[in-house]
């Protein structure tokens, strides 16, 4: 399977080849994807435009609160890697590829948080589950309890069915998604690669994915992975070298995941789902913990999701995977 889309190349983006997929530990290389070139679209543009049934584009994140500058952020919050990270496996936005789940164009700025400019070129890695909790390269993991596949259960009406009353006890079954909690990398069981993209932050520091709302697993909340990727150079075989300077993850808010588990395939997933307040990996300290800001009609969430944030980073640090414990603030918070 394939999701890239095909539109007019800009000159500043590389051109796709054939895969490789190979993990250097003293220089990173991010090598692309084959298939059919893609554009560079910025906010608003046709790619995030083209995730919605009417054609409407996300709406402009990140602001400026300050005249002729830009917003300042705090130091956005280092969570672990988790064990299903691959290391940009595809340059590319539409990572949707054959996927079913509701529409969401997800807009990301990068900006330095001390000195709250821009950061242009770098490489942002997002990767997330199906509706169903699956990971994509490892299937053979499952959905971490035994649902995603069961018979349609009662929507909800104001908390799931099937909450969980407390914090979750016990350890996930064995070969279910973990979240990161412990255990390290875990290679991929196969070769899938939907729901995971790379691309490149334009001069505003923007960059956008087309994908769809991510379901849940047992043990975590629903979340979105990501890493930044600076100093390293855009050449036509990809993304080589430089640092990681962010990894972390990205988080809904309970209302909107309340409303996106009436709709299908969602509703078939009978897996217990863990709340945003119950995760264990999320840092309970919204937009600065990567708690996303959503744009949906409150009755259609099926038309699609705009969710958007920016991350504050510190482009001089690595922060690889282990990080755990949020950041402290490094500048003035703003609305994004």
């Amino acid at each position: 399977m394939t999701g890239n889309e095909t539109t007019n190349q800009s000159p500043e983006q590389p051109r796709n080849q054939s895969p490789a997929h190979k993990r250097d530990l003293t220089r990173r290389k991010v090598v692309v994807a084959g298939g059919a070139a893609v554009a560079a679209v910025g906010v608003g543009g046709g790619l995030a435009a083209s995730a919605f049934a009417d054609g409407t584009s996300p709406i402009a994140p990140g602001k400026s609160t300050a005249s002729g500058g830009e917003a300042c952020y705090t130091l956005t919050s280092e969570t672990t890697e988790g064990p299903y990270y691959i290391d940009a496996d595809k340059i590319r936005q539409d990572i949707t590829e054959d996927e079913e789940g509701i529409p969401m164009a997800l807009t990301l700025k990068v900006i330095d948080s001390e000195t709250c400019k821009p950061v242009k070129n770098a490489a942002v890695d997002v990767w997330h589950c199906t509706a169903l909790g699956v990971y994509s390269g490892y299937e053979a993991m499952g959905s971490g309890g035994g649902g995603g596949g069961g018979a349609p259960t009662d929507a909800p009406s104001g908390t799931p069915t099937d909450a969980p009353s407390g914090t979750p006890t016990g350890e996930p079954p064995s070969g279910a998604p973990s979240g990161g909690t412990g255990g390290g990398h875990s290679e991929p069981t196969d070769d899938e690669r939907y729901l995971r993209g790379t691309w490149k932050t334009d001069k505003r520091g923007y960059v956008t994915f087309k994908t769809v709302f991510p379901g849940w697993y047992q043990g975590r909340c629903v979340h979105i992975h990501v890493k930044v990727h600076v100093d390293g150079e855009w050449t036509d075989a990809g993304y080589e070298g430089g640092h990681t300077c962010h990894t972390g993850q990205l988080f809904f808010d309970e209302k909107s995941v309340l409303a996106s588990a009436t709709v299908e395939p969602y509703s078939t997933n009978t897996t217990t789902r863990t709340t945003l307040t119950e995760d264990t990996i999320y840092p309970q300290n919204g937009h600065e913990g990567g708690l996303l800001y959503l744009d949906y009609d409150k009755k259609r969430i099926a038309k699609g999701v705009r969710a958007h944030l920016t991350m504050g980073v510190a482009p001089d640090e690595t922060h690889d995977s282990t990080d755990t414990q949020p950041s402290a603030s490094a500048s003035a918070s703003a609305s994004s």
